[in-house]
């Protein structure tokens, strides 16, 4: 057997396949030098990977890979993070175009890119603000959907189903997707999906340990909703899209129309709701009934709506000296109600939005093969109600960029430059209008030693305008059990990174380590003053130089041939180490240190993992912060393939948390009160045709 990183897209992949005949190359279309080689730590997930990778969040989805976590949220959120950074540092966008939703206002607004509908996720770990704008301080995770096609299929129709049940929460998943052609250059796509869960079972307390002993409070395993059961978890979630396309051997054009609607539990505003009916009944003198009633329907609701519109078109060599133009529009109409728990409207944010892309690929230029790129982008956001934090605000972005890379004594070296406009325009009378200009630079080299090692080094400078949620936020944020005060006051941040990785490549034993440190100057961030305001403690914005270090190491070993098949070993782990100077303190929901190691044994139909991860206790916690304790996680898959001529049925049945462990994530805002699912069974099927 022969195991093989793609040297083509430089991915940080161990895919430990049955045969090295059977890799395909990968192109990693979120970078446009992809085809030869990247300095920056990339990860890929498409195929069986990501199939078996699947969850109900896209952070969930991609939280297994190296240096990658989840702000988990319950079921239905999880927004990633990237090596420590998360929020407005890593940008989720679906087909190189922001997810144009407002995740990044709050960590319990979904993410509104459907991982069910994927051909790949694309992970692009560390500074990637050249390409997608100084939101992308921290990385990018760009879903490719394919929902625009831009070549005719083989196959006049041809596409997926696939259906899944759990137990936990009582899940259900369907999802479809056709691709197709009519005539000689019209193609087509079609997808649809829906998901559902109740509220999910937890191995115990729904408060941790470190939290009720910071209050000094006893368990009472009578009281409804404190254990067992993680209330609000539930979701319901559906969407689909449309898109056409008119395909031509000079180019393409085309569009795609999708939509979204869910509905998912607002963990956070449980006691809020409880608190709310004690307080009117004190105040009106209600009944008594009144009250509990309040209590049984205390989680509220959040209602998302989102209708998007995309356009694509793309010319190859339209002129001389120019291998491809490429333009790429993405307008979204957005809208999310919170509901109280008594089915009362609370706050409704709105987000009218549109981003923008040209990109132009040129010959070779002083040496260089690269790409010429503008960014346009306008974002109307609003949130009025009880929970509007955070004020009405427009939000124009201009950008240019040029990325090349070029063979120098056998070394392929790559570099960049982008500049940036940034205007935030708040429509409440006394609030500051600001303007930020940032650039952003980055040079790597990647060095082959021999036949089988690969050393690499990326240097990059990004600077980062800051949000308008940390310019201007002001008010009680009940879902997450916070009062939010931001600074008009902010200034840029920047980092200076290095990125060093090696990678080994053999018939048998593969490794990969990037070992990373990122000094920021002016570093935003949120932290607890240990105040109170509207009896919530108040979380402020502020700025201070910050250290990121951490490294990412993966290892793959062919083990035996065995049964009939290959048997292969896989190690995986990472940790990073975050803190602000002046003085000296971490900096909080950094994850903590995980390892993790699996064995795949696979042959001509079958494939099973078994895979066992321990994340250690983070003792190193912002001020206010409550240690997270260590836990174990213990998973296993496995699949049977059927062969059915020219379509292929896949089914699979898989567990996670089979140990049924209490896991709790720091990266989560309220890790102290929603902790993970507990044991968690999954019976599904996937006919490719």
């Amino acid at each position: 057997m022969k195991i093989k990183i793609l040297a083509a897209a430089s991915l940080s992949l161990l895919p430990l396949v049955g045969a090295a005949e059977d890799l395909e190359e990968i192109i990693v279309k979120a970078h446009p030098l992809s085809d030869k080689g990247l300095a920056q730590d990339v990860r890929v997930l498409t195929g069986d990977e990501l199939a078996s990778e699947l969850q109900s969040s896209l952070g969930e989805t991609v939280a297994g890979q190296p240096g990658v976590r989840s702000a988990s949220f319950g079921g239905a959120v999880g927004r990633p993070v990237i090596h420590g950074l998360g929020g407005a540092r890593v940008k989720t966008t679906e087909d190189r175009i922001d997810s144009l939703d407002a995740s990044v206002t709050s960590t319990d607004h979904a993410v509104t890119v459907e991982p069910f509908v994927a051909n790949q996720i694309t992970v692009l770990k560390g500074a990637s603000t050249l390409l997608y704008g100084s939101g992308a301080i921290g990385g990018v995770v760009d879903t490719e959907t394919g929902r625009i096609p831009t070549e005719l299929p083989d196959e006049p129709v041809s596409g997926r189903v696939e259906l899944r049940l759990a137990d936990n929460g009582d899940a259900k998943t369907g999802a479809v997707r056709l691709d197709g052609a009519a005539g000689d250059a019209l193609a087509w796509h079609l997808d649809a999906f829906s998901k559902e869960a109740d509220d999910y079972e937890i191995p115990g307390e729904v408060e941790s340990a470190a939290l009720r002993a910071s209050e000094g409070e006893e368990h009472d395993e009578e009281e409804e909703g404190e254990f067992g059961l993680l209330e609000g978890s539930r979701y319901d979630i559906s969407g689909g899209a449309v898109g056409l396309s008119w395909v031509q051997d000079g180019g393409f054009i085309g569009f795609s129309v999708s939509t979204l609607d869910a509905d998912y539990g607002l963990i956070g505003g449980h006691g809020h709701e409880e608190e709310e009916g004690h307080d009117e009944e004190e105040e009106h003198g209600e009944e008594e009934e009144h009250d509990e009633e309040l209590e049984e329907e205390g989680v509220g609701m959040i209602g998302l709506e989102q209708t998007r519109f995309d356009i694509e078109a793309g010319l190859n060599n339209p002129f001389a000296g120019v291998k491809t133009l490429n333009f790429r529009l993405g307008v979204n109409d957005y809208e999310h109600t919170e509901f109280e728990g008594n089915g009362e409207v609370g706050t409704v944010f709105d987000n009218q939005a549109w981003e923008g892309r040209l990109e132009l690929s040129h010959e070779e230029l002083i040496g260089f093969d690269g790409t010429f790129g503008l960014q346009l982008s306008n974002r109307e956001f609003s949130a009025l109600g009880e929970e509007a934090f955070v004020p009405p605000v427009e939000t124009d972005l201009t950008s240019a960029f040029w990325v090349g890379e070029r063979d120098l004594a056998g070394v392929s070296l790559e570099t960049g430059v982008r500049f940036e406009e940034v205007k935030h325009r708040p429509s409440v009378a006394g609030l500051p209008e600001r303007d930020f200009s940032t650039g952003s630079a980055s040079i790597g080299v990647v060095v082959p030693q021999n036949d089988t090692i690969r050393w690499s080094a990326l240097l990059d400078y990004s600077e980062r305008a800051p949000s308008i949620e940390e310019l201007y936020s002001n008010g009680p944020h009940l879902a997450t059990q916070s009062f939010e005060i931001g600074d008009t006051e902010l200034d840029k941040e920047s980092g200076l990174g290095l990125t060093l990785t090696w990678v080994y490549e053999s018939d048998g034993f593969d490794a990969r380590a990037s070992l990373y440190h990122t000094r920021f100057d002016d570093f935003i961030f949120e932290v607890a003053s240990g105040e109170e305001e509207d009896e919530l403690p108040v979380f402020v914005y502020q700025q201070r130089d910050a250290d990121f270090t951490g490294i990412d190491i993966e290892l793959g070993l062919h083990l035996a041939e065995m049964a009939g098949g290959d048997l292969d070993l896989k190690l995986m782990g990472d940790w990073v180490k975050a803190e602000v100077s002046n003085p000296n303190q971490y900096l909080p929901r950094i994850p903590a240190t995980r390892v993790t190691a699996g064995l795949d044994w696979q042959n001509s139909v079958w494939r099973t993992t078994l895979k066992f991860t321990h994340v250690f206790e983070q003792d190193e916690f912002a001020q206010f912060e409550l240690p997270t304790e260590s836990y174990n996680d213990v998973s296993f898959r496995v699949a049977r393939e059927f062969d059915l001529g020219e379509n292929a049925l896949s089914v699979f049945f898989s567990g996670r948390n089979i140990t049924d462990e209490e896991q709790r994530q720091h990266t989560s805002f309220l890790k102290d009160v929603a902790p993970a699912p507990g044991r968690r069974l999954e019976l599904g099927v996937r006919l490719n045709f």
